[in-house]
């Protein structure tokens, strides 16, 4: 693919149908997939924020997204809407079930202290 290719683990607003799928035009969507069992997904009020279980004493779940394949201007695109320079995310490698590859997703860098456990799934009937 011209301008490089990056596989990418969605899980929330991103997802098709979802207010910010937009940003994912002329990407290629390889389908639903479950990440490894290492992962807690919070409800924020307007996204979801997933974190790594282990260092926050939880036990892990697999969680429920969509493996996209993207390229450097729309991977740029997403690192500035998701806040990357601002530490709200980053973009951090997880593993799938499934899947050989090691893919990357956006792992939420603040405390989730107080917020609602979304379980395995962001939901997008708000």
């Amino acid at each position: 693919m011209p301008g490089g290719s990056h596989l990418l683990f969605i899980y929330g607003t991103l997802k098709r149908g979802d207010v910010r799928a937009p940003l994912l035009t002329g990407q290629h969507d390889l389908g639903n997939v479950k990440t490894q069992p290492r992962y807690r997904l919070f409800n924020t009020g307007d996204y979801p924020a997933l974190v790594e279980a282990q260092p926050l004493g939880l036990s892990g779940r697999s969680i429920e997204g969509e493996l996209w394949s993207v390229d450097d201007a729309c991977l740029n695109r997403l690192d500035e809407e998701e806040g990357v320079d601002e530490g709200l995310y980053e973009r951090i490698a997880v593993e799938l079930i499934g899947q050989p590859e090691t893919v990357e997703a956006y792992l939420y860098l603040h405390p989730v202290d107080g917020l609602a456990d979304c379980g395995d799934h962001w939901p997008i009937e708000r």
